[in-house]
Order: structure tokens, then C-alpha cells, then sequence
């Protein structure tokens, strides 16, 4: 029987004209590139699990620690945070990397940023696989016209108050951060997280991706590259009508997995089965 290796994950740096993202990567150096963002309150190592087997497959798999979470990329400035800027960091990692063509996977906030790019760059892009949050299109349409939705997003106006949100996320030894993850990821991870977070700075950068929100709203056309997303049904952040009329939003291949009694930390709590549709959907 055939011994599967798992490649070791290495420590990289990223240098860019925005700064130098930290990131961790694994894989051959000349496998196909696949690019990995994180979401909110995360950061690269969520994808550990991903990168190593994607790395055992082939592929080379980096995921950095964007804009804000990476201390040498960390501006003070709201407007440093819109949407612009993130897809140019992607842009920049990617062309630092070598790779004119790769492959994106987002969850989250990072899905946000590959729904953008895969609009803005497709050329550049082989596959897009989004995680958990919907086409921007079609979640904005949902907060308009869907009351569920609204209630679900609510929670990002409270996220947009400077100092106060970060007051109450990080108060009792970061009593509310942590209830952020709902139980569904590794008590040892949310150290990490948690712990990250706490340095100077670390989590006004990471609110102020809302915040920019609000002076540049979230905006993406159709994407035309083979897509795949995944969204589980118990997600407390994504409703059913933002994730069925995502379909609506993809021009290219589409292909929809709907994860039934499993949460918005979907790389953590169906570790295999992500890794299991991600192998299958860059493959093809």
C-alpha cells in the first residue's frame, strides 16, 4: 500500500511594495500554484490542513496572512483596507510567487477577495473555490430583500465601531472573540488566533476591513472561471438565499456543495471533506 507524504510547512516571507506578508506554503516549487486566504478571526494557519494535502498531491499551496494580520503589512488607515488594495495584494503575492496562473481559495473574508478577483483578473486564474460566503452580489442582494440575511449581517455595523468593537471582542480575556468561533475549531487554534489578535493594533486592522466597507461597498460581476463553492447549512453569518443565488453570479462551470449540519468554519469542523472537493475540483 502506497505511503502517503505529507509535505512539511514551511515559513515564508513575501516581500511586496505594500509591505512583506508573512505566510506558510508546502509543495514542489514547480506544482501548479495554489493560493489560500484566510478569513476573519483567522489567519494562514487555518489552512494547514489544505496546504499539506494539497502538497502530497502535487500542487504548490501558499497561504499568507493578508493585509492587517501580517505585522510589516498593517496600515492605520481605513481606506488602506478596501477592496482595491486587497486583490492588489493578491495580485502582488501572486507575481512575487511567479505565478501567472493559479489557482484561488477563499473563505470568508478571503472568499470576498476571490470573488473580486476572479471578476477583475480572470485570466489569471485556473480555478476559484470560495468558502462560505456567497457571490457579493448576491449577498448584498439578500441583506436588501431578505430579513434573515439582515439579521445574520447585523453583526458588521458592530464591527464598523471604532474602539468599541474592539473593547467588547477582546474584554474578559477575549471572552466574545472566542465565542466568535463557536465551539467548531481546535481549542488550540483559537489560542492562536486569540493570541494574534491581542498584539497592538492586530485587531482594529483586522475590523477595519468592515469598516472600509462602508466607504467602498463590496461590488463583483459574474465570475467566468470553472467555480466551486461550499457552504455548510448551519453557517450563522451565510443564509440559504445569498448561497442558492449564488448560481446566478458564475458564467464558467459551476459547481455547488452544501454541507448539511456543519458551520461557517467549515476548513476546520469538514476538514476532509473540503480537502476531498478541493482535490477533486482542481484536478478537472
Amino acid at each position: 500500500m502506497p505511503v502517503r507524504v505529507v509535505r512539511v510547512i514551511e515559513q515564508l516571507r513575501i516581500p511586496t511594495k505594500a509591505g512583506t506578508f508573512d505566510a506558510i506554503g508546502a509543495g514542489p516549487a514547480d506544482g501548479a500554484g495554489v493560493l489560500l486566504l484566510h478569513g476573519f478571526p483567522e489567519a494562514s494557519v487555518q489552512w494547514e490542513a489544505q496546504i499539506s494535502a494539497l502538497a502530497a498531491a502535487g500542487f504548490r499551496a501558499v497561504a499568507p496572512d493578508q493585509r492587517g494580520y501580517s505585522p510589516d503589512v498593517r496600515p492605520d488607515d481605513v481606506l488602506d483596507y478596501v477592496m482595491d488594495e486587497l486583490v492588489g495584494d493578491v495580485l502582488a503575492i501572486a507575481d512575487q510567487l511567479g505565478w501567472n496562473r493559479f489557482h484561488l481559495v477563499g473563505h470568508d473574508w478571503g472568499a470576498a477577495v476571490s470573488w473580486t478577483f476572479a471578476s477583475e483578473h480572470p485570466e489569471r486564474l485556473r480555478t476559484l473555490t470560495a468558502v462560505s460566503v456567497a457571490h457579493p452580489t448576491a449577498l448584498n442582494k439578500a441583506i436588501k430583500t431578505d430579513e434573515d440575511q439582515a439579521l445574520r449581517s447585523a453583526y458588521m455595523q458592530r464591527f464598523r465601531q471604532v474602539g468599541t468593537a474592539e473593547k467588547l471582542l477582546l474584554a474578559d480575556n477575549a471572552k466574545a472573540l472566542r465565542g466568535v468561533y463557536d465551539h467548531k475549531v481546535p481549542p488550540s487554534r483559537i489560542e492562536d488566533y486569540v493570541r494574534r489578535l491581542s498584539e497592538p493594533g492586530a485587531l482594529t486592522a483586522a475590523l477595519n476591513w468592515y469598516r472600509a466597507m462602508g466607504k467602498s461597498p463590496l461590488r463583483a460581476e459574474a465570475s467566468t472561471v470553472p467555480t466551486l463553492f461550499v457552504w455548510g447549512t448551519e453557517d450563522v453569518a451565510i443564509g440559504s438565499v445569498a448561497a442558492l443565488d449564488t448560481e446566478q453570479w458564475v458564467t464558467g462551470p459551476y459547481r455547488f456543495e452544501m454541507l448539511e449540519d456543519v458551520s461557517h468554519w467549515v476548513c476546520e469542523e469538514a476538514e476532509s471533506e473540503l480537502i476531498g472537493l478541493l482535490l477533486e475540483h482542481l484536478a478537472r
